[in-house]
């Protein structure tokens, strides 16, 4: 019995295992073993009375039994019984002085109490004790400092001594995590989870890296295990609703959040992520006061100051721009954190009209968000001229009738914070067209070929050497993206990199529609500046660097214009605020659509939007945000040099001073 009822408590059958301690009871009620498991069981329930009750039974004849006495610290310590849960502790090391376990329980419960150095002291006796434990605390803080490399050598040698070593095999998972390689960190997360099933913090790693590769399915079947493992956590229930979110299932996020905060109510992440979900399915007040109930619970948590500030029509008290410029120079806080701050305070500061101050602000937080982002310029361009030299007139000639013919996808391309958002809006505003999201399904697409390396190739070199199976990959594009349609015949796709792969839609899909987002392109990197991004668009945190993008934008878009004429029409965003009616005719005509008068009432469409345009666009047009670059034309020497050749064939009133 007692074995069986163990396996339960190992397979996180709690319910199981505590029915099967009673019944032994019942037949055996002086068995402490099967007490303690009890006990134990009791405590992985949250059920911590009722395990003091049984644990301090069996310690009362039995006090020698180190596992009764290790639990009742454990159930004292979560009643906020810490001075007793410390006397068990140090019990427990009495009768176990080298168990390394022991001095870290003690360790824990000083931290609880805020004893740091008596909590310092123990944790380094544990690590006397447990030397490999003592190199992963020093693999950790290389993690932690951004020295990934010396953190990896001391995991990988731990591996070569002992290649089933759970905890070197997760950290080489966040490892490769934090040098943005998400699919290397899922595998090797996959492999620790397989070598303790059981190991709670594993599985929320590995749920994160497949949220970030975006396997949902994968993901939430990870978490809904992971929630039957800790069923009164929040954490679990929160990156459900981060995966929800992902998946355009605003709604069902919702829900899931709420959940969390029963579990919680001060979890902060899920305050933060249930008003993400709020403001983009258009509940704004809802949003507010769920992003300012984080605030009043965590003051110090930044991401939520930053979600206001990104709401855009949202303005802050004076009361919350103090609170902001107490913490965001705190160097104690985390880079993420300073971060968040700094760009938040930069819109309050844009708001006022202080706009030196602003662009110090956002420079601050581009400072510090940089080396937290990997971005190779030379690469990117690399990858350019490969795309340049493969896709030509003379491929697509050749390829012609080799496409799927179906004209569903309308993609709307561009740099980020460029007017995509609104033109997306138009288009879903139409009876015939569902507005999606930044859909991914394309750079799967381009993955597929990677992997496939015909004649030893991948993309874009492989793309000759497909003839007729590009319908192929068309086809795996419309079905992968079926399940973000609702019925229309077409719809859009609106992820602004796709600028760059023009030409593989014009391969697979020739009949789609491109809508490229244009904007001033001082307006356009500004407004990039001046965004924190959730992940990816790593180009935009360099004033140099982000020049240097823009200028191979351009540079694929003329050979797209080149390439592909009838395919892409440009709509300048200036030229939209300035005639909506003449542009949105254009807009409609490119996409073979007929015309529409809902589409000019555009922000009466209910809808969800993601992007930080989500407010604006719920709104009728306005030009305020025309030439906005000036408010920091002084600032932006270091860009307007990158773009001063594009900068000098604009009309010379819009050109900045420095270039007249």
């Amino acid at each position: 019995m007692f074995d069986l009822a163990l396996n339960y408590l190992r397979s996180s059958e709690f319910e199981m295992a505590a029915d099967l301690c009673r019944d032994a009871l019942q037949e055996q009620p002086r068995d402490d073993k099967i007490r303690v498991l009890l006990g134990t069981v009791l405590v992985r329930q949250n059920e911590f009375a009722a395990a003091e009750k049984e644990l301090r039974d069996v310690i009362s004849r039995r006090p020698e039994i180190p596992k009764a006495v290790r639990e009742l610290g454990n159930a004292l310590i979560a009643q906020g019984k810490g001075d007793e849960a410390i006397r068990c502790y140090k019990r427990v090391i009495e009768l176990t002085p080298d168990n390394p376990a022991a001095h870290r329980d003690l360790a824990m419960a000083y931290k609880t109490l805020g004893k740091r150095e008596q909590a310092e002291a123990a944790l380094d006796e544990s690590l006397e004790l447990d030397p490999e434990r003592r190199e992963l605390v020093l693999a950790m803080q290389h993690q932690n400092d951004g020295e990934y490399g010396k953190a990896e050598i001391i995991c990988r040698e731990i591996l070569r001594r002992d290649p089933r070593n759970v905890n070197a095999t997760r950290m080489l998972g966040t490892l490769a995590r934090d040098t943005g390689k998400p699919r290397l960190a899922a595998r090797m997360l996959r492999n620790a989870v397989k070598l303790a099933p059981e190991f709670y913090g594993a599985r929320l790693d590995l749920a994160r890296a497949l949220l970030e590769i975006e396997e949902f399915d994968e993901c939430e079947r990870v978490l809904r295990e992971t929630i039957r493992q800790k069923p009164d956590l929040p954490h679990p229930y929160s990156l459900l609703g981060n995966a929800y979110t992902k998946q355009g299932n605003f709604e069902e996020a919702v829900e899931v959040f709420k959940t969390a905060l029963d579990k919680q109510p001060n979890h902060g992440p899920s305050l933060a992520g249930m008003g993400h979900a709020l403001k983009t399915i258009g509940r704004q007040d809802e949003s507010i006061e769920t992003y300012r109930d984080c605030i009043t619970r965590h003051p110090e948590f930044g991401e939520a100051y930053w979600a206001l500030a990104n709401l855009k029509t949202f303005r802050f008290s004076d009361d919350e721009i103090a609170t902001m410029e107490g913490y965001v120079d705190d160097e104690s806080l985390a880079d993420e954190t300073r971060v968040n701050f700094n760009y938040a305070l930069g819109k309050a500061c844009e708001d006022r009209g202080d706009y030196d101050q602003a662009f110090a602000r956002y420079d601050r937080g581009n400072q510090l968000r940089r080396p937290h982002e990997s971005y190779d310029p030379v690469q990117t361009e690399m990858v350019h001229d490969q795309i340049i030299e493969t896709i030509t007139p003379e491929f697509l000639a050749a390829n012609r009738d080799h496409g799927c013919a179906d004209n569903d996808p309308i993609f709307i391309v561009g740099l980020p914070r460029s007017g995509s958002t609104l033109i997306e809006q138009i288009l879903a505003s139409h009876s015939q067209v569902d507005g999606t999201l930044e859909l991914p399904e394309l750079p799967r697409v381009i993955k597929t070929i990677n992997q496939q390396q015909r004649e030893g190739k991948g993309y874009p070199q492989s793309l000759p050497h497909y003839g007729k199976d590009l319908a192929e990959l068309g086809r795996q594009y419309l079905e992968s993206t079926a399940r973000y349609r609702k019925g229309a015949p077409r719809f859009t796709d609106k992820l602004p990199n796709n600028f760059a792969s023009i030409g593989l839609i014009a391969a697979i899909l020739p009949n789609a529609k491109v809508v490229n987002a244009r904007r001033h392109p001082l307006d356009s990197c500004m407004g990039c500046y001046k965004q924190l991004f959730y992940s990816g668009q790593s180009f935009t945190y360099d004033l140099v660097e982000l020049g240097e993008y823009y200028l191979e934008y351009q540079r694929m878009m003329d050979h797209w214009h080149e390439v592909v004429p009838d395919m892409v029409l440009d709509v300048h965003y200036e030229d939209m605020v300035a005639d909506q009616e003449a542009q949105t005719r254009r807009l409609i005509e490119h996409c073979d659509l007929p015309w529409e008068v809902r589409v000019l009432r555009f922000y009466e469409t209910d809808r969800a939007v993601i992007t930080a345009s989500s407010e604006q666009v719920r709104q009728p047009i306005y030009s305020k945000s025309v030439n906005s670059w000036r408010r920091f034309e002084t600032h932006l020497a270091p860009l307007i040099e990158v773009l001063e050749p594009l900068l000098r064939k604009l009309p010379e009133d819009q050109q900045p001073a420095i270039l007249r």
